[in-house]
């Protein structure tokens, strides 16, 4: 029997995709494992494989195609001795998926079940309407978190393989009715509207036509808007900033990096940033004050018991938060390497979604850059986002004296549902007190 092939969904929250290119062309053999096609998704490039072999009788989706939507056919495969110009001239099939691409870790219920799954098995996954005696596709964990929460399946869209309902489809719904408006007489008065945006030709109406040059957006810079658009309309931002002395930590990153050994090429094998220190504080800061080490959930506070730091590297297009995992127990050397290569592996769109995605915390750093403070807008699932300026001498007063001292000023950005006022400040004065006191970090 002949084999769908589908868009796969390379993240738990990934809608559409490019097709970048195939690299099978119709009517070669395809084998388990073999590379179908590259997919190109907001932040990473990613191989589809194959699961079935047969033959690959017809590409439905060709190279370059933009914003394919998941689960949708781009290919067909004819089994292994089937005629595959007869399954080619049929096209699309109603099911059987030969390739899914693998669901990043951290593993949990949702993640295994559908990475050990036969593809497709929908009638052990199914359920049925009690209304209408249609048969509802969902996933076990998608099930019992409807149940849990009261939601009735048979109201949602699923996004899984072939329709159905997983986990992520629930939760979005769950987030939707959570932020939906409540009825007239339990609301009081109607709150202001958010303004809409101006279409595109009134913008560009605007502008004199031979003035300008329209340059389409690309899927990264579409989710970055989206994204940002989703976090400062439903994350009640709150920002506390701070002053942080360097002098000692630049006097102890000059001593590190000056004892660094060298490989056989003659290359020391580390050199430690400021940035590389500030992840470092930032991650024991959460540590030492564990109620702001959190994330935000409508049914409850998730409470961290590792601080997972979330990097942003700016990339041609927009940028990428790499995530540097327990950097708490990680040394400065080791947090140094590893962003080395996560920045390089995202600047070629490289990484992989568990390398970027989740993380209780972030860092923006736009110091190196010369701006000397700024606000950073905090990215989901995420509580708070460190954004960080530049180090620069500036005359404070010690001993009643005026004296030089290098500065960095900070500014912390928490959810104010999750990361009150005074918790934030704790947080702060820990990152501080680890910055202005660095010997505490190579304990």
């Amino acid at each position: 029997m002949p084999f769908n092939i589908l868009m796969p969904a390379l993240s738990p929250t990934m809608e559409k995709g490019n097709l970048t290119r195939w690299l099978k062309k119709e009517g070669d053999q395809v084998r388990s494992g073999d590379v179908l096609a590259e997919i190109e998704t907001d932040k990473a490039t990613m191989e589809v494989e194959a699961v079935d072999e047969g033959v690959l009788a017809k590409i439905l989706v060709p190279d370059g195609a933009a914003d394919v939507p998941v689960n949708d056919v781009i290919g067909v495969i004819a089994a292994e001795g089937e005629d595959a110009k007869s399954v080619a001239s049929r096209g699309a099939l109603p099911q059987h998926s030969a390739a899914e691409a693998p669901v990043p870790p951290p593993p949990h219920e949702e993640q295994v079940e559908r990475a050990s799954a036969p593809a497709p098995a929908p009638i052990v996954a199914g359920s049925l309407n009690g209304q209408s005696g249609e048969r509802i596709f969902a996933s076990p964990l998608a099930r019992r978190i409807a149940k849990d929460s009261g939601l009735d399946l048979a109201a949602l869209k699923g996004s899984g393989p072939h329709g159905r309902i997983i986990e992520r489809d629930v939760k979005a719904a769950l987030t939707q009715s959570a932020t939906a408006p409540l009825g007239r007489e339990a609301r009081g008065p109607t709150p202001p509207m958010v303004a809409p945006s101006a279409s595109d030709d009134i913008i560009k109406s605007y502008f004199a036509p031979s003035s300008f040059k329209e340059i389409p957006h690309d899927a990264m810079r579409k989710a970055i808007a989206r994204r940002l658009i989703e976090a400062s309309q439903t994350i009640p931002h709150f920002y506390l900033s701070v002053d942080c002395r360097l002098d000692a930590l630049l006097a102890l990153r000059e001593a590190i990096n000056s004892a660094a050994p060298k490989n056989k090429d003659g290359a020391p094998a580390y050199k430690i940033s400021v940035n590389d220190f500030i992840i470092k504080a930032f991650a024991l800061a959460l540590i030492h004050v564990p109620d702001a080490n959190v994330t935000w959930t409508s049914a409850a506070m998730l409470k961290h018991n590792r601080a997972d730091i979330g990097v942003a590297v700016a990339i041609p297009g927009g940028l990428i938060t790499p995530i540097v995992r327990a950097a708490e127990s990680k040394t400065l050397s080791a947090i140094s390497n590893e962003m080395k290569d996560l920045a390089a592996r995202g600047k070629i769109r490289k990484l992989k979604p568990e390398e970027y995605e989740g993380g209780s915390a972030a860092v923006s750093n736009l110091g190196m850059l010369g701006v000397k403070n700024f606000s950073a807008i905090i990215n989901p699932p995420q509580a708070s986002i460190l954004a960080v300026g530049a180090a620069e001498q500036r005359v404070i007063v010690k001993d009643d004296a005026p004296a030089i001292a290098t500065i960095m000023s900070v500014t912390l950005s928490t959810d104010h549902r999750a990361i009150d006022g005074a918790l934030g400040a704790e947080l702060l004065a820990a990152f501080k007190d680890l910055i202005e006191k660095p010997m505490g970090m190579l304990i």
